[in-house]
């Protein structure tokens, strides 16, 4: 008997549809019988993204959740490297990604190390990023738009477009608005050109999902939901100990007591920023010691008295004063001094 052909139906072939199935995935999958084993630890040490890698876990105090996705990230992309050079092609992983936070929870920061990464792996050309708001690419007059977005778009190309606080491209309430038209440029490139520019789109968790939703578009095309969370109080004092020593200053132990007070305060206070929060009031606080310092010019200092930031110069905020902290509820408290 002539045994049935590859496609006769499976009831006249006594094959169950899962027997057909099978047959068809054996009879289309190559036979890599004498290709040698992959090193993929070769491959991984030649693509340089261990040092990308191991720069984010140095830079970013915890956020143990989002480095361990930007890890499986370039994991995939290193096998999916692999895979194509051996045959097994596959459809091209898509790359938009969602960062979703509050603000200083490092967001650009991991996109300029997710933009090092694509470009090793040869996902991207250049691998540099273009940060953008709506002011970049929204015009305020019919016509301005989509010349704007493309102005941008065009910069981005062969590297990584972050657009932060997106959901402010969608402004349903405003019929005369010019997002929508910004929006659909974006989606245009996001599935035309998605194997020369990767988007990422930043801002809050809730605000995003709405977005999403009103944007299937935008939201089909993202395949990376990646959610930033807020730092401990732990976690922000180390940030505090880790820029000082950056800057090459240091808090005497008074100063590193009242600062994690500080930061226990700040914390319940309207626009906190998270470790942006905290480098601006180290910034504040390096202006009150060069004033002590520069009202005791008269003796001399030694490195030691230039490297030191005292109790008093944390204390001097006006977070530790209730008084004046109650009139200030209500301001920008990125400006207290």
């Amino acid at each position: 008997m002539e045994s049935a052909a590859p496609h006769e139906p499976a009831e006249k072939t006594g094959q169950t549809p899962a027997d057909a199935t099978a047959a068809l995935v054996k009879d289309a999958a190559p036979a890599f019988d004498a290709a040698p084993a992959v090193d993929l630890e070769r491959e991984y040490e030649e693509a340089g993204i261990g040092e990308v890698l191991d720069a984010l876990d140095r830079e970013l105090v915890g956020l143990v959740p989002v480095k361990r996705r930007v890890h499986e990230i370039a994991a995939l992309l290193l096998v999916e490297r692999v895979r194509s050079s051996l045959g097994l092609s596959a459809a091209p992983p898509s790359l938009h990604m969602s960062f979703t936070g509050n603000p200083g929870t490092g967001k650009t920061t991991v996109a300029m190390r997710m933009a090092d990464v694509l470009h090793r792996l040869g996902y991207v050309r250049k691998g540099h990023v273009i940060a953008v708001t709506r002011d970049d690419l929204v015009g305020q007059y019919i016509g301005h738009t989509a010349p704007k977005t493309k102005e941008v778009l065009k910069k981005a190309m062969g590297g990584v477009l972050f657009i932060d606080e997106a959901y402010y491209l969608h402004r349903p309430e405003n019929e005369k608005d010019y997002g929508q038209e910004a929006i659909e440029i974006l989606l245009q490139v996001m599935e035309n050109q998605r194997d020369d520019l990767v988007m990422i789109m930043a801002g809050y968790q809730d605000r995003m999902e709405k977005f999403f939703s009103s944007n299937p578009g935008i939201s089909s095309r993202i395949a990376h939901h990646i959610e930033f969370p807020d730092y401990t109080d732990e976690e922000l004092l180390q940030i505090a100990d880790l820029t000082l020593a950056e800057w090459n200053y240091r808090f005497d132990p008074g100063a590193r007591r009242a600062f994690t007070e500080y930061l226990a305060i700040r914390r319940t206070r309207p626009h906190f920023a998270n470790a942006r929060s905290v480098r601006n009031a180290l910034d504040r606080i390096r202006l009150r010691q060069a004033l002590r310092l520069f009202e005791a010019r008269a003796t001399a200092l030694s490195p030691d008295d230039l490297m030191t930031i005292r109790e008093t110069e944390v204390r001097a905020s006006r977070l530790f004063d209730d008084e004046a902290a109650k009139e200030d509820h209500a301001t920008d408290w990125e400006s207290i001094r």
